[in-house]
């Protein structure tokens, strides 16, 4: 097993990648495997060169960062939010309860708005997939999807594939299970593409209701029996049923789902010795995982919260920095 790279950690020893050269993130499914490298190559360093997140670097001063959320947020909002004052950048929080949105504004309007107030980075949530690749178009400053309805969660899946490397090293040989609500889900979209694209076996499991069989036509393996596929993972990444985006009942009971799909003690029994135990959050403990299993030692959970710190102050660097050079400006 290889080691994930270690970097310097000074502000003096970063170096913009020449490669780089997107302005916008807003998914991982056009990316190129070295672009994801580069992400992650750059929150690592981002996390060294602050202390494991916690230190602020002038590295973005005097830029802004705003907060478009159409959808309620709580961690991936104040992750944004604390990773550009950790950069020392401002932070404008616009939501759309109580906004000029409710009187009729439209949404490009409102971003148009906020644009013209001198801001460098829209952070954006909306339930419409699409929404950021839109707001792209319409906007001069840079774009960051934070979740576009069932579509993908970039930032989401570019921590977990950070967790992961910081503990296998390498992807190629690893087989990742996503497990549960699949179809409803951005942040399986955002996995599936990112752990493809380097390498790692992806398999997603879940109810037939849950996880479509097309998946197998773009070369994903299927699974509806997680006791089936559990002795072959080396990573199980725990999804929330998003019973919030259904219209139908995807199962009979919760009690049945948690005892066809939930990670629990007598699972674990089961499991590699080293598996790694993952979830995007909020967990739903003894619906997709038992408190034992996520307050464990192959939980990794809390890990995943304090990368997302890293692989957003990597976003916003790496697109100010690309949008500064397409725009001619020179440090």
């Amino acid at each position: 097993m290889s080691e994930p790279p270690t970097f310097e950690t000074s502000p003096e020893s970063l170096v913009f990648p020449a490669s780089w050269q997107r302005r916008h993130l807003l998914d991982l499914e056009s990316l190129s495997a070295s672009e994801i490298r580069t992400l992650l190559d750059v929150a690592q360093q981002m996390k060294e060169l602050t202390g494991g997140c916690r230190r602020k670097v002038q590295l973005l001063a005097g830029k802004t960062c705003a907060n478009l959320f159409f959808e309620n947020s709580t961690r991936t909002r104040n992750s944004f939010s604390l990773a550009a004052k950790r950069l020392g950048a401002d932070t404008v929080e616009f939501g759309s309860s109580g906004s000029s949105v409710a009187k009729g504004e439209t949404f490009v309007d409102t971003a148009k708005t906020i644009q013209a107030m001198g801001v460098d980075w829209v952070v954006t949530r909306h339930s419409t997939p699409g929404t950021p690749h839109l707001l792209s178009r319409e906007l001069e400053c840079c774009i960051i999807n934070a979740g576009d309805g069932p579509h993908e969660h970039p930032t989401q899946g570019l921590l977990d594939l950070l967790t992961i490397r910081q503990h296998r090293g390498q992807f190629d040989g690893l087989t990742v299970a996503l497990v549960g609500d699949i179809n409803h889900s951005r942040t399986a979209r955002s996995n599936i593409w990112g752990l493809s694209k380097l390498g790692a076996h992806v398999i997603v499991c879940g109810p037939p209701t849950l996880v479509s069989d097309r998946w197998e036509e773009l070369g994903f393996e299927v699974a509806h029996n997680l006791d089936d596929i559990l002795p072959r993972c080396d990573v199980l990444n725990l999804l929330r049923v998003q019973f919030e985006r259904q219209n139908t009942q995807p199962f009979p009971s919760v009690h049945e789902y948690a005892n066809l799909y939930a990670m629990d003690v007598d699972r674990m029994r089961r499991a590699k010795d080293d598996i790694l135990i993952m979830a995007p959050g909020p967990i739903n403990r003894g619906v997709e995982i038992t408190p034992e299993v996520a307050d464990g030692k192959h939980s990794v959970i809390l890990e995943q919260v304090n990368n997302g710190l890293a692989v957003r102050m990597a976003a916003l660097w790496l697109l100010a920095g690309a949008d500064e050079r397409e725009r001619g400006i020179t440090s």
